[in-house]
């Protein structure tokens, strides 16, 4: 029992959602350990990014502004969010590293002339792929989301 609750609030402590706004760097990396990647900010700030790819369904990234001190903290890989976040034609290949970390895969079809960088999220309790289209620029094309029917042919 004391093993269970143990482990259960050491879970907590590295979890980037529970960190309080305004928190350190030095406390945050405490807290969380250290980030899967780093980003320079446009405004002189950091952003700590802590990736759970490519085999978990989250990228929270934690903003700090000039001082060191936490302002925003996001989970990225939100359906809701990226129509808001994703800008084809604008976005480069630093964008889309800076705002969702590493791909689980990059993978070509086809039908697109450049790469098709894949991410795994949940989005209602259901496994879903969020395909970014980058082109041989560089530049993102489009973006699309689907079904992530792997683990469906794994048990049939």
């Amino acid at each position: 029992m004391t093993v269970a609750l143990v482990a259960g609030l050491s879970g907590c402590a590295g979890e980037p959602t529970r960190l309080p706004l305004d928190s350190t760097r030095a406390e945050t990396l405490q807290r969380l350990g250290p980030p899967t990647a780093t980003y320079a900010l446009a405004d002189g700030g950091e952003r700590l990014q802590y990736s759970r790819a490519p085999a978990g369904f989250e990228v929270n990234n934690v903003d700090l502004d000039k001082g060191g001190r936490v302002v925003s903290i996001r989970q990225e890989l939100d359906e809701g969010l990226f129509g808001d976040t994703i800008e084809p034609g604008v976005w480069r290949v630093p964008d889309v590293l800076r705002t969702y970390g590493r791909p689980s895969e990059i993978t070509r079809v086809t039908s697109f002339d450049g790469g098709v960088w894949t991410w795994r999220y949940k989005w209602h309790n259901t496994i879903r792929l969020l395909y970014v289209y980058v082109d041989p620029q560089g530049v993102v094309d489009h973006y699309n989301v689907g079904d992530d029917l792997t683990f469906e042919r794994r048990i049939r």
